[in-house]
């Protein structure tokens, strides 16, 4: 039997995938990371797909965690936070209607977490049904990949507060559509983490993000790292911003309190 999606534009069968990811194992948990900036969960149990658009929304700098079925999803919310949930629901282990009524009911911010429902089930009462238990979203499969990345997009953006497509800090502009840095319009070269640090930073002007918060966003559950990671990327991106004309942004470190991105004087 040959399971077939509409990804990038064209048909991809099951035996065709090639695959190579890194593989992380947390607790009994069977989770497959993918790195980028923010968190997203995404409840997969189709391994083939699931590691697909996990790469691709890596690509795109995003976290991408991924759970197999609706148990272990069930567990993650529970326990994590994260910026959006990518959730089928023909799930093994629980169905994916209950992961979400579940998390709804937990209320508080963890319980608000956007929902996009990405599954096969095409019948309008299941649509209805999820739309009414919370969900943000629904894209029927099979899909096409920039089409899953527009909406990924726009969630974020409407959970961020900030609806607009670029976020500015003096001369830096953050695109989040294409999801690219800029300076007076010239891209800024940054690697991964450095993206994802700055990319957090600048979602909340005027606010001060703690070391433990950018660690949590930045970081996937199950990366080798420790939480002082962040101070030799915020070390790093400092260095990038202070070799720009004035103008631009600066990283202010409150003692006791966290970073805050703030536009530099000229």
């Amino acid at each position: 039997m040959v399971f077939v999606y509409c990804l990038f534009g064209a048909t991809i069968g099951r035996c065709a995938f090639q695959f190579a990811f890194n593989a992380v194992r947390v607790s009994a948990l069977r989770i497959w990371a993918y790195t980028g900036a923010m968190r997203i969960l995404l409840v997969e149990d189709h391994v083939e797909l699931s590691h697909w658009v996990a790469k691709a929304l890596g690509d795109a700098n995003l976290t991408v965690e991924c759970a197999a079925n609706g148990a272990d999803a069930d567990t993650l919310l529970h326990t994590q936070d994260y910026a959006l949930v990518i959730l089928d629901l023909t799930l093994p282990r629980m169905d994916g209607l209950e992961v979400l009524r579940r998390l709804r009911a937990r209320g508080g911010a963890r319980g608000g977490t956007p929902v996009l429902i990405l599954t096969a089930r095409g019948g309008l009462e299941e649509r209805v049904q999820g739309l009414n238990l919370g969900a943000d979203d629904y894209l029927p499969k099979p899909f096409e990949l920039t089409e899953l990345e527009a909406r990924v997009k726009a969630l974020l953006r409407r959970r961020s507060g900030n609806e607009a497509p670029v976020q500015r800090c003096g001369q830096l502009a953050f695109d989040t559509v294409s999801r690219m840095f800029s300076y007076c319009g010239a891209p800024l070269a940054l690697t991964p983490r450095e993206h994802a640090v700055l990319e957090a930073l600048i979602a909340r002007p005027g606010r001060a993000l703690s070391k433990e918060k950018l660690f949590h966003e930045v970081f996937a559950l199950g990366d080798d790292a420790g939480v002082d990671a962040i101070e030799l990327y915020i070390h790093r991106i400092r260095k990038k911003l202070e070799r720009q004309p004035d103008g631009g942004a600066s990283i202010v470190t409150l003692r006791g309190i966290g970073y805050l991105l703030q536009e530099r004087a000229p």
